[in-house]
């Protein structure tokens, strides 16, 4: 038999699907970021057939590339952890991660470096952690070592128990409410921290997490502490060639399936027949008929925008302007001319203040003259992503969300110079005269580019009364047949919540042979 090459083979595999699901019944997916994907991975193995709606011109949402001056940046997500959530999908396909995308472990997890100069290398490494602990703080070791025990025990009841489970109705909630309680998941994750931990840098490197998904350690449930252990289990890692190279072989994995993954392609409402939903209406003005609808738009941003306020009854305008979100981020990507072969992948750049800036963040909503950073250097791991000799980077700053008022406008180069300056007086001298490309990335974009209501990076901040049933659920309160997935849903934001909210569905979401079957 003559040995077909990949290409071929991937477009014969396709139409050989395409044809063998004409009488699937069809689910329309909006939103192609990770969620979204996962999602349609996941019907499309049970059955469905699934076409995937993205308003931009390439997939990926948050999870977007841009490639400039040969320069290559991810847009969003660049920590991946617990890579098995992505082993999954590519076995229900048949195939191997490994065939379509080259994972590295990262080591330090993150650098992080006080205002100071001094500095924190976190990593997965026991050994290394508890020596690093000690050369800052040799009275809290101990203390240190039951916070690792406790976030292991917040692991198995919040990520095993809660994160791949529907929270559909009250009594879930209440099922695992006495385990929430019994670890202290009325705390929040700095309170946590503190109860085990004295020194306050260290109580800082150890509560810092929530950021990574939106939230404040001040206010946020204790139950993010998880996290913690998650990353030692399975690391952090990086995709070689980017975080781009999962979005497209998952894009490759849904079309090997028989879907269809469309660009250009904006949904402004969907298709209600009473409570049902039946479908969607493009921007253009193109209705696709559906059996049921998947939104990965930002659950405020779907309610409040693509669903008719008469069919809400839950989600009304003003409960989804009431609610609380998440932060949002200023982010740079920017490229020199030069390398920087001391800095870390990943590394966190603290300010003077701590839980002071964080308030004027996330509740005074102001832009403070200080700030603390995320520092992106995806050239330290592959040096493909940037010109020989050069580094590619992002920095990323947490800012007030629209509410705030500001006009980033107005204020978006004057605050990247302020970015410059302090990354050219710490770890990236002489930066100014270094950089050959550039482009920003501002709160007033994440509303009118990503469709994320009040420019809210993470959606609705992750509060305890905001999450597991007192989230948007994952199959609406609203609309019959329909469910959402990605960071506004049950249980989160960052890569293990998004995907595991796709992985919700299948609790949710019959067989497509039992969904024919009940429609007749």
């Amino acid at each position: 038999m003559t040995d077909l090459s990949s290409p071929v083979k991937h477009l014969l595999d396709a139409a050989w699907q395409a044809a063998n699901m004409q009488h699937a019944p069809h689910a329309v997916v909006i939103g192609s970021g990770f969620g979204g994907l996962a999602a349609a991975i996941r019907l499309g193995a049970r059955g469905y057939r699934v076409t995937v709606l993205e308003k931009l011109d390439a997939p990926g949402g948050r999870a977007y590339v841009y490639r400039q001056d040969g320069f290559t940046f991810d847009a969003g997500p660049t920590v991946i952890t617990a890579p098995f959530l992505f082993e999954e999908l590519w076995k229900l396909c048949g195939r191997d991660l490994t065939d379509d995308v080259d994972l590295r472990p990262v080591t330090p997890f993150y650098r992080i470096r006080f205002h100071d100069g001094e500095s924190f290398d976190y990593s997965g490494d026991p050994e290394a952690m508890r020596a690093e602990v000690a050369r800052l703080s040799p009275s809290d070791v101990d203390g240190y070592e039951r916070f690792m025990e406790a976030s292991a025990a917040i692991f198995k009841v919040g990520f095993e128990q809660m994160g791949h489970q529907p929270f559909s109705k009250w009594t879930d909630m209440a099922r695992v409410l006495p385990d929430l309680l019994r670890l202290s998941g009325h705390r929040t994750v700095y309170g946590l921290v503190s109860k085990y931990v004295k020194h306050p840098r260290l109580r800082t490197i150890l509560s810092f997490h929530p950021l990574l998904v939106g939230g404040n350690p001040f206010s946020t449930t204790s139950v993010y502490c998880l996290i913690a252990f998650l990353e030692r289990r399975w690391g952090v890692h990086f995709a070689m060639g980017g975080t781009g190279q999962l979005v497209q072989g998952m894009v490759r994995l849904i079309e090997g399936q028989g879907g269809v993954v469309r660009m250009n392609a904006e949904v402004n409402q969907i298709m209600l027949k009473g409570r049902t939903a039946t479908g969607v209406r493009l921007a253009s003005g193109e209705i696709i008929p559906a059996d049921l609808v998947v939104s990965n738009a930002d659950s405020a941003w779907t309610y409040r925008h693509l669903i008719a306020p008469e069919a809400r009854r839950r989600w009304t305008n003003k409960r989804i302007e009431s609610a609380r979100y998440s932060m949002s981020l200023f982010v740079w990507y920017f490229g020199t001319r030069r390398q920087y072969p001391d800095v870390a992948h990943h590394s966190i750049l603290l300010g003077p203040r701590y839980r002071e800036l964080l308030a004027d963040i996330f509740e005074r909503k102001q832009l403070a003259s200080d700030f603390s950073l995320y520092l992106h250097r995806p050239t330290a791991t592959d040096v493909s992503l940037a010109p020989a000799g050069c580094d590619t980077f992002y920095v990323l700053s947490p800012v007030p969300h629209l509410q705030s008022g500001i006009d980033w406008a107005e204020k978006a180069e004057t605050y990247r110079r302020a970015l410059e300056q302090a990354l050219s007086e710490t770890v990236l001298p002489d930066l100014k005269n270094q950089i050959v490309t550039s482009r920003l990335l501002t709160p007033q974009d994440f509303q009118d580019r990503l469709n994320s209501f009040r420019g809210a990076a993470f959606g609705l901040e992750p509060v305890l009364t905001q999450s597991a049933w007192f989230r948007p659920h994952n199959h609406s309160e609203e609309v019959d047949n329909l469910y959402l997935v990605g960071a506004g849903t049950h249980p989160g934001a960052g890569l293990p919540g998004v995907l595991s909210s796709a992985r919700v569905l299948d609790a949710l979401i019959p067989h497509a042979t039992a969904f024919n079957a009940q429609r007749k």
